[in-house]
């Protein structure tokens, strides 16, 4: 291949990278359009709790119409030590369990809920990539769970293989879009399992 050539392969590909990513954020856009709709038609508020997403979950749902009234913000914790200090994540769990699991997500939630003036609370930590986090967790496991105010929390695991950091991050934020949506308009109906918060005390 020519030189030209080579510039113009790498040209295309490097468009069609920018034509996937760009897709990915319209669906984004239009799942956190989704959900703020909901969320006025169930009068609920939304604060999220984010690891492996830095905090981009609540920046998507910021850009949607309606987020001034409906959501809160984010706490993002990245650390085990900072999801500790800010959720109230238990230090034994995360030493037992390390800080992706169902239980982690659910703690986080529910730590996000206490500590906002939400009603509804939406937490995802995982491991993004590019290598497996400190406790051996493959690169693409994400955990995710729903809380609110007036039900159970409801959690989920996914497991989307090393497709690189990008896309488990739009994978995972799609998916805690998807659950808020299911939560909010079934009343707690995630085909996931359900923790019952007064149960854990």
């Amino acid at each position: 291949m020519t030189l030209q050539g080579q510039r113009l392969s790498q040209h295309e590909s490097e468009g069609a990278r920018r034509s996937s990513a760009a897709s990915a954020a319209i669906d984004l856009s239009r799942f956190a359009e989704r959900v703020l709709e909901v969320a006025a038609q169930r009068d609920v508020s939304i604060v999220t709790a984010e690891s492996c997403t830095a905090g981009k979950l609540a920046a998507h749902l910021s850009e949607a119409p309606g987020a001034a009234e409906r959501l809160h913000g984010s706490f993002v914790a990245y650390t085990k030590a900072n999801k500790t200090r800010s959720l109230g994540v238990s230090a034994d769990l995360l030493k037992r369990k390390g800080a992706v699991c169902s239980e982690v997500a659910v703690a986080m939630a529910e730590g996000a809920l206490v500590r906002s003036p939400a009603t509804i609370a939406v937490s995802i930590t995982g491991v993004a990539g590019p290598d497996p986090d400190e406790d051996g967790n493959p690169v693409g496991l994400v955990c995710i769970a729903v809380a609110r105010v007036d039900g159970a929390t409801v959690h989920l695991e996914r497991r989307y293989g090393d497709v690189g950091r990008d896309a488990v991050q739009e994978r995972a934020m799609a998916d805690a879009l998807g659950a808020l949506i299911d939560v909010v308009e079934s009343d707690g109906g995630l085909d996931a399992a359900p923790t019952d918060r007064a149960a854990q005390g």
